[in-house]
């Protein structure tokens, strides 16, 4: 009898689950861990959102998968907001969190064997991992020269602010990418969970009119609040766009029961409608931020890139497991380069979600020999 595989088969470890020993080393130091690896929001989830999720708790009913009407107005008007886009011929959709529709988007969409995905050169491993879901093939590249004339390419994903390096791509660039998925029937899936988070540069959605000239077709941009809100315990995000594409979307996932509680979407109303938490929570990091970029350039590491978004990516020119092993030695548990590709190995990502209290505590843990 013919077993069927798995499909953990097509994925590879857990890329987490490779900082144990890191993890462990860290946590036996004298002071304790400070944790500065997978950028855990340890903040209170502001109060106003609270509430909202309570108010909303007798909800024995299914709720909509196509969201609310007041969320479905609320994140079209925060779209219009930060990202500047329109709201006519607008698709939203809610989702359970970003990384279940970076994980499934590919499937979601219909790529399959004998297609082709495109992700940064270095990036979140979800993109990759929901490419191997899908059974298509994945091609890294942060130029579309070097992907070659294939007409494969269905689906390309761009990501600015970006998660780990914290770079920040020009409207133009991202133009250039609409442009040419456009002329090649592909889809343009853009993440920018971390765009309210420039600190040098000021980052472009891909909603905005000088990147998709006024249409939204073939472009998706993926949002969430995880960072801005402090929700990541609540998996609560969004995509906007093309509406044909996020109407299919709405079609399978009403099949298959991706559903963001009723609750949740509540809240999302409630945070979604307030910037003065947001603010304050930008505010917070931006403070860590300069206390942890002082702390590592003093201690002789560089940083590159890190214009925005909620990590400072540095190297010491050397393997990052050799850092990952120096920093734990010290209490400090920060994610190795190589989670995000193969040239990143000399790299490691620092996250910015640690109490006050730890994070002015780094620079005295780096001095120790």
């Amino acid at each position: 009898m013919n077993r069927l595989a798995p499909v953990s088969s097509r994925l590879p470890d857990f890329t987490w689950d490779t900082l144990d020993a890191a993890a462990v080393l860290a946590a036996a130091h004298p002071d304790g861990l400070i944790n500065l690896s997978m950028g855990t929001p340890v903040d209170p989830v502001p109060e106003v959102i609270q509430r909202a999720l309570a108010d909303a708790a007798n909800a024995p009913g299914y709720p909509l998968t196509a969201g609310t009407a007041a969320l479905r107005e609320a994140i079209a008007a925060w779209v219009a907001r930060s990202c500047g886009a329109g709201v006519d011929g607008l698709g939203v959709l809610p989702t359970v969190g970003s990384k279940e529709l970076v994980a499934w988007l590919p499937t979601l969409l219909g790529v399959g064997p004998g297609d082709v995905v495109v992700v940064p050169s270095i990036a979140y491993p979800t993109y990759e991992d929901g490419v191997r879901l899908a059974g298509a093939t994945t091609v890294r590249a942060d130029s579309l020269t070097a992907v070659g004339p294939t007409s494969r390419v269905r689906l390309v994903w761009v990501n600015s602010p970006g998660n780990p390096t914290g770079r920040v791509l020009p409207a133009s660039h991202l133009r250039k990418v609409v442009d040419w998925a456009r002329e090649r029937g592909a889809v343009v899936a853009s993440d920018e969970c971390y765009l309210p988070l420039g600190w040098s540069a000021e980052p472009v959605s891909v909603l905005a009119p000088e990147v998709c000239g006024g249409s939204y077709d073939s472009v998706l941009a993926v949002h969430s609040l995880s960072k801005r809100s402090n929700l990541a315990g609540y998996r609560a995000g969004f995509v906007a766009g093309d509406p044909a594409l996020v109407a299919e979307l709405l079609k399978v996932r009403k099949h298959a029961g991706m559903i963001v509680p009723a609750p949740v979407q509540a809240a999302m109303v409630a945070a979604l409608r307030d910037e003065q938490h947001a603010d304050e929570q930008r505010e917070r990091y931006r403070v860590r931020r300069e206390t942890l970029r002082a702390a590592f350039t003093s201690a002789g590491f560089r940083v590159e890139h890190s214009e925005a978004g909620l990590y400072l990516w540095l190297t010491r020119d050397e393997d990052c497991w050799d850092t990952v092993d120096w920093l734990a030695r010290r209490g400090i548990l920060v994610a190795a380069g190589v989670f995000y590709g193969p040239g990143a190995r000399q790299y490691v990502r620092v996250a910015l979600t640690e109490s006050d209290e730890r994070i002015a505590s780094v620079a005295t843990r780096l001095a120790q020999p």
